[in-house]
């Protein structure tokens, strides 16, 4: 298959894998269970982080996460209508009726250590 390259398009077509992640989890009856998430636009995408500090400071310090590689998480979130993979998303919205983390909460978040389900 030919790669499709042009000045107009400043990504190749073809993506490379972003590495091991910290995937977000939640627990199961059965396990942990990858959390997905919605693009601005509705669309169900997979979430993973390059870093527990960027995990920490996103979703909170108390958040769970396991190492996944990427194509593993595309293979794992492809089934449940996830086509996305969405690498150190920067803002997350609270459920209905919360409020955000105030600043304290975000600094404290980004110095505790964050958990690891494993």
């Amino acid at each position: 298959m030919e790669e499709l390259l042009s000045a107009e398009d400043p990504e190749p077509s073809d993506r490379s894998p972003a590495g091991p992640l910290y995937v977000p989890v939640r627990p199961g009856p059965r396990g942990c269970a990858a959390r997905l998430f919605r693009t601005p636009l509705g669309d169900r995408t997979a979430v993973g982080f390059t870093s527990e500090r960027r995990l920490a400071a996103t979703l909170g310090a108390g958040q769970a996460w396991i190492r996944l590689a990427e194509p593993a998480l595309r293979a794992l979130a492809a089934p449940l209508g996830a086509a996305t993979v969405t690498v150190d998303p920067l803002f997350t919205a609270p459920p209905p009726g919360m409020s955000g983390p105030a600043p304290a909460v975000l600094e404290a978040a980004l110095a505790a250590p964050a958990q690891r389900v494993g």
